[in-house]
């Protein structure tokens, strides 16, 4: 599909890192005419776009143009949607109007993001008469994250000592699950376990399983093989680690060597052992639902409708970019974006930005995209329209 562009304000008018947030403070205080005044959609529009050569095609912005694109991003920005869409369809509605695809496509997922089929589908067919190319489907995105969209799931690291003083993080690691309902425990990075941690990290077990909650246990070699040094035939002591034992190796789905330490087990206790459990293959499935979920999450994402008083997701960013290069920032369900949200998340782009790194902003809404560029989030994120 081709995708409609924003054209590029000139240099001078793009807000710093230091002054966004007055930027933004200000149009949240309902004076966006002085901010917008300043702002000149006039500029080159193939600024900054050699990277999409030969992808898209480039619609110019003109003046006069520019403005509407401006207000409209500014009055939805403040929640004001009936009055976007009046700005845009006075627009489109004008006999002698010029505009490109990109104030259509603002239209069109306006309707998209508000749940208006019926207006939609009355602009379409003008659309695809005016571009003589098949118009965006319809897409309801007026509800919470669309169907099918894999949910992400914790991936929690135990390290260290596991111990009586893990008591806390065993805690943490339950409510986790069962907020989520499936959680994901990676154990590579402990280094030694004693007693009460197996009986720690056992009943965390059972909790989690007593609630239905989906546990993965991730890379338990380690764990076991310094649990099969701890337990000893014929001395009845630590019955916890010799059942963490049995239980960790039925997530790594060693049967024959669970069958030899059950036996072992029996003797030692002289009671039966726990019975085999193909946790592995029982999980086949939800494990990989829970990779495919992981890989989705190998980004990051902006969901809903983010104003001043719920930016944490978007102060997430730094911690998340710390040991990374390049990311993307999945923007498919974030419906709106306030000038105050703008504005943090240009502070937090920014710093990032000097440091060389490449952060993609994909599947971003025509109406955000505009919000972006006002904003000058463009500058220092590559931000990418969704079909």
């Amino acid at each position: 599909m081709v995708l409609p562009f924003f054209g590029k304000k000139s240099a001078s008018s793009a807000p710093t890192s230091s002054d966004a947030p007055a930027h933004a403070a200000s149009s949240a205080r309902g004076e966006p005419a002085a901010e917008l005044s300043t702002l000149d959609f006039s500029g080159d529009a193939n600024h900054g776009l050699t990277q999409y050569a030969g992808l898209m095609e480039v619609t110019e912005v003109g003046a006069g143009l520019g403005a509407a694109y401006e207000e409209a991003a500014v009055l939805y920005a403040n929640g004001s949607v009936d009055a976007a869409e009046a700005v845009l369809g006075t627009v489109l509605d004008s006999p002698s109007h010029q505009a490109g695809e990109g104030v259509w496509m603002m239209l069109l997922d306006l309707y998209r993001l508000t749940g208006q089929r019926q207006r939609f589908e009355s602009r379409v067919v003008d659309y695809a008469t005016r571009f003589e190319r098949s118009p965006p489907p319809w897409q309801d995105l007026s509800s919470a994250p669309a169907q099918g969209r894999p949910k992400a799931v914790p991936l929690l690291s135990l390290s260290g000592t596991l111990s009586g003083q893990s008591a806390t993080q065993f805690e943490q690691i339950g409510i986790i699950g069962k907020k989520s309902g499936a959680i994901r425990i990676e154990l590579s990075r402990l280094r030694s376990v004693d007693e009460v941690g197996c009986t720690l990290f056992r009943k965390l077990l059972r909790e989690l399983a007593a609630e239905r909650v989906k546990v993965s246990l991730l890379k338990c070699g380690q764990l076991v093989d310094m649990l099969v040094g701890q337990v000893h035939v014929g001395r009845p002591e630590g019955r916890d680690g010799w059942l963490l034992l049995l239980e960790m190796l039925q997530h790594t789905g060693e049967q024959d060597r669970f069958e030899q330490i059950a036996v072992d087990y029996a003797i030692t206790f002289e009671e039966s052992p726990p019975s085999w459990e193909p946790k592995m293959e029982r999980e086949a499935i939800s494990t990989a639902a829970i990779e495919a979920a992981v890989t989705a999450a190998e980004g990051f994402s902006l969901d809903g409708e983010l104003t001043g008083a719920t930016t944490e997701s978007i102060r997430r960013l730094a911690a998340f970019a710390a040991d990374r290069q390049r990311f993307e920032v999945d923007c498919a369900q974030l419906r709106r974006l306030d000038f105050v949200s703008a504005g943090t998340l240009f502070n937090v782009l920014a710093p990032l930005h000097a440091q060389g790194k490449q952060v993609i902003l994909r599947n971003v809404n025509a109406m955000v995209a505009a919000l972006l560029r006002v904003m000058s989030v463009d500058q220092v994120a590559q931000v990418m329209l969704r079909a």
